[in-house]
């Protein structure tokens, strides 16, 4: 399998191309092999992309376990550039076909870097849909934890769990984010993010990512976090998240009500491996 290594903010995956968006099913086998750390290439999920009958091209991801997310905020920064560079578009502006239905990015320059803005559509807002067990609002939910921790639920393709705390370096993410992610409360389970409000335009994040566990980005948990941070009256509708990798440039655009990121994507190296 021939493949690009990439990031976004720090956030790893490995790219390679299927011949569909059907036909990328045949990589989930191989997934924790090639992402494993030690005995494989080493990356938070595998994705592939290639032309598409529907969209210029599609993405499909498969995080480190083997599992399946609807979207991906960093990857799909990633795919947008190898769409790119590597010839399946021949435009800075196009659509790409993803479980959690067409993402629309854009590269430009930003700082003589290559940057990619993505229209990451509406939020979704009901329990239902996001979805969280119970009935009533999404804002300030008890998890029904010890810790007495309450929470805002925010889906943007996937579902995310944000959660305001005064010091994000006290936080025990390894022993918090998989008690979180597989709360009864969440039927798909869910992302979880711990919060720092900084100031009204300035954001900072820890990340326990559904199905990949500790990661330094995730782009959809930003836009999950800036949402449920303009909800709760803590932030502006733009603002700067800061997550352990780096910074994204979240808005909230109040005429369209769809969410726009903004932030870098890098490829570190290519190579091929053999699939066994």
């Amino acid at each position: 399998m021939e493949f690009i290594k990439m990031h976004g903010l720090g956030n790893d995956f490995i790219v390679a191309e299927a011949s569909s968006f059907q036909d990328a099913i045949k990589f989930q086998p191989y997934v924790a092999q090639l992402c494993d750390r030690h005995f494989g290439i080493g990356a938070d999920g595998l994705i592939l992309t290639g032309r598409d009958a529907e969209q210029d091209v599609f993405m499909r991801i498969f995080n480190s376990d083997g599992s399946e997310p609807e979207m991906c905020g960093n990857g799909i920064r990633c795919v947008a550039l190898y769409a790119r560079k590597y010839g399946l578009v021949d435009k800075d502006h196009f659509s790409i076909k993803t479980l959690a239905g067409p993402r629309h990015p854009e590269i430009y320059q930003e700082a003589g870097k290559e940057w990619v803005r993505v229209d990451m559509g509406e939020p979704q807002l009901e329990r239902e849909s996001i979805p969280v067990t119970g009935q009533g609002s999404n804002i300030a939910i008890p998890l029904g934890l010890e810790e007495g921790f309450v929470f805002t639920a925010v889906s943007m393709g996937n579902p995310h769990c944000i959660i305001y705390v005064d010091d994000i370096s006290s936080v025990p993410l390894s022993e918090w984010g998989p008690q979180i992610e597989t709360n009864e409360m969440f039927p798909d389970k869910i992302n979880v993010e711990f919060v720092k409000i900084v100031n009204e335009d300035i954001l900072e994040a820890v990340v326990w990512e559904r199905g990949a566990g500790i990661t330094l980005a995730c782009g959809t948990g930003a836009c999950a976090i800036l949402v449920a941070s303009v909800l709760n009256g803590k932030s502006l509708r733009k603002a700067k998240v800061r997550l352990p990798g780096g910074e994204l440039v979240i808005e909230w655009n109040e005429q369209d009500n769809h969410v726009y990121m903004s932030g870098p994507a890098v490829e570190v190296f290519r190579g091929s491996i053999e699939l066994i």
